[in-house]
């Protein structure tokens, strides 16, 4: 049995959990900083790295006495190095050279995108590798080509807002609460997704290059209209006073423009790659109307889709230590001078 202890930091969630085997979770804390966040309507990173600092020791003790383990009985530390906040990055970097030295233990640095993807596969063992993997969540919307658990070849990715993103604009727009996410896929529950029109960003000459920038313009738009010199009018609509029934409307229909572009460019992947597997990760696998989608437009065409659960979807700390064990086995550790970089 090999025993990985994974820490996770990259942004606003500070957490640790117990791997054995790769797969199966001993433990897993996750200290969310969902609350510290909400009033800005978006992650401060400031306010992200000093609440990792105060977090990240209680979050490792809680993760060890889970798994009824001691620092010193873990057979390796696995922790995020990319890509995230730097500040954040650092402060779990930090913690697991510092447990990685005092121990003797060997130090695993761990790829945030990939941790995502692996995720999908702790769970459904029937994945089989090559397959297509979309990762979709606030900083990130991108498709790769899944090879191993330690190999991906990207295929392209967001030009600017990731999908997550946008999600939380457009609920700023529609005043809705933080994280933007779960709001609007509730408000799009009662609204109609084909009453409001808005544009796909399908980028014909970069087939699996996403851009949610002007989707969440024209939403924007829909609110507030621009004035006649292009800018909106100052005078608009306050997302306070709209109409419920628009703001359902118009939620479903986002949500369904970015759900057909996610479920189109994903399966165009997958016929390139001639996979009859898709693997989705990251936050925004958990909006239902995505695995809905993805799932029946996939077995429609003779392929499976597969989705972690919802608490793996988010950023956590099992995903990491899962993904340690397989550096490990492939003798891929990391100095102590390791460094994090947020790209």
């Amino acid at each position: 049995m090999v025993r990985i202890l994974g820490i996770e930091s990259s942004c606003d969630e500070t957490a640790a959990a117990v791997v054995e085997d790769g797969t199966r979770i001993l433990s897993s804390v996750v200290e969310s900083q969902v609350a510290l966040h909400a009033p800005f309507h978006g992650v401060v990173p400031e306010v992200a790295s000093r609440s990792h600092l105060d977090a990240i020791v209680p979050v490792l003790d809680e993760a060890l006495r889970g798994a009824g383990m001691k620092s010193d009985d873990v057979d390796a530390i696995a922790v995020t190095t990319r890509p995230g906040l730097i500040g954040s990055l650092l402060v779990g970097l930090s913690a697991g050279k510092a447990l990685s030295f005092v121990h003797g233990k060997p130090l695993l640095a761990v790829h945030h995108i990939e941790a995502h993807i692996h995720a999908c596969a702790m769970e459904h063992p029937e994945l089989a590798y090559p397959f297509a993997s979309l990762v979709v969540s606030g900083g990130h919307t991108s498709l790769y080509r899944s090879v191993s658990p330690t190999e991906h070849r990207f295929l392209g990715g967001t030009q600017d807002d990731a999908a997550g993103e946008a999600f939380d604009k457009v609920a700023t727009i529609l005043g809705l609460s933080y994280p933007g996410g779960p709001s609007i896929e509730k408000a799009a529950r009662g609204g109609d997704a084909k009453r409001v029109p808005l544009p796909r960003p399908r980028l014909p000459d970069a087939p699996y290059e996403f851009s949610f920038s002007g989707l969440k313009t024209a939403v924007l738009y829909k609110v507030q209209p621009p004035s006649p010199r292009g800018t909106p009018a100052s005078a608009g609509a306050r997302a306070g006073s709209l109409d419920p029934q628009f703001v359902a409307d118009l939620a479903a229909s986002f949500q369904e423009a970015v759900v057909d572009v996610l479920v189109e460019k994903t399966l165009g992947a997958a016929r390139e790659l001639d996979a009859l597997a898709i693997a989705v990760g990251g936050g925004v696998a958990c909006n239902g109307r995505l695995r809905e989608r993805l799932m029946a437009a996939a077995a429609a065409e003779g392929r499976a889709a597969f989705f972690p659960s919802k608490a793996l979807c988010l950023d956590n700390a099992a995903m990491i230590a899962g993904l340690g064990y397989h550096l490990l086995r492939e003798g891929k550790t990391a100095p102590l001078e390791v460094d994090a970089f947020p790209r």
